[in-house]
């Protein structure tokens, strides 16, 4: 019996990518498992539906859990507080309650300079990434508060450095970065805990970024002293299960970065 047999976690933007070399290629899919391995009930969200589907046949196969995948899209044209509260309803329909609320969707024109980016580039990173953790976690605070559960948003070192053809994913994580110490202090008194985690991980979306824009990359991205990016399972999903464990509670309203598998609170 795992740390959190019976209890659920919602985790945006949890469809299963795969790397190159066949390796776990996404952050939302890396976190799944390590909640997985703890018996967990997962609700996964995304845009791609064979992602949700391959995840749920994976992580169910493998652990013996339950995984309820529901399509959903944070988006500029759509009623997305509609969308996010039936993502919860479904949720507490099917398994009682949420006990977690992982807010890892996240979309944007990375590689496009500031002067070149369009409304509708910035638009898809803002409402990807800051209306997605706005609206469920609206959505989530009722049983949130019931649960005395947690939330772990995910923000990124684009916005704390200022990372160059990537002005609307950096001010999105960076709107995301507030928005959490807001939600720290509003909810400390309700016993959730809030914090922030900007990950620098190897996933495909990395991969596919050094690859369509090997400049920006080299500008951006630098290997860690450590010697490895983090893996999205074992260094930054194990560190997400441990902030939304009870014995992280003081934690609430700090910033976790983690870089390779160093974690440091600026």
């Amino acid at each position: 019996m795992g740390f959190f047999t019976g209890k659920t976690v919602i985790i945006t933007g949890g469809g299963r990518a795969v790397l190159k070399d066949g390796g776990c290629g996404s952050i939302g899919y890396g976190i799944a498992t390590a909640f997985a391995k703890e018996g967990a009930n997962l609700v996964i969200t995304g845009r791609n539906v064979k992602k949700l589907e391959s995840a749920k046949e994976e992580l169910e196969a493998t652990y013996g859990i339950r995984v309820l995948p529901v399509q959903a899209d944070i988006n500029a044209g759509a009623d997305n507080i509609a969308t996010a509260k039936h993502v919860v309803q479904q949720a507490v329909d099917t398994f009682g309650g949420i006990q977690v609320l992982v807010n890892n969707a996240q979309a944007s024109a990375s590689g496009v300079s500031l002067a070149e980016h369009t409304m509708e580039n910035f638009d898809l990173a803002i409402y990807s990434g800051l209306y997605s953790a706005f609206v469920y976690m609206q959505a989530c605070y009722p049983y949130l508060k019931e649960s005395r559960g947690s939330v772990i948003n995910f923000a990124s070192g684009a916005g704390l450095f200022g990372n160059a053809g990537q002005c609307s994913y950096a001010a999105a994580k960076e709107g995301i970065r507030g928005l959490t110490r807001v939600a720290a202090t509003e909810w400390g008194p309700d016993d959730i805990n809030v914090n922030v985690v900007c990950p620098l991980a190897w996933t495909s979306q990395l991969e596919q970024f050094r690859d369509a824009y090997p400049d920006a990359y080299a500008k951006n991205v630098h290997m860690p002293p450590m010697g490895h990016y983090g893996d999205a399972e074992t260094e930054i999903g194990r560190v997400v299960v441990a902030l939304a464990s009870p014995d992280f509670k003081y934690m609430s309203g700090e910033t976790l970065t983690l870089e390779g598998g160093m974690g440091q609170r600026p």
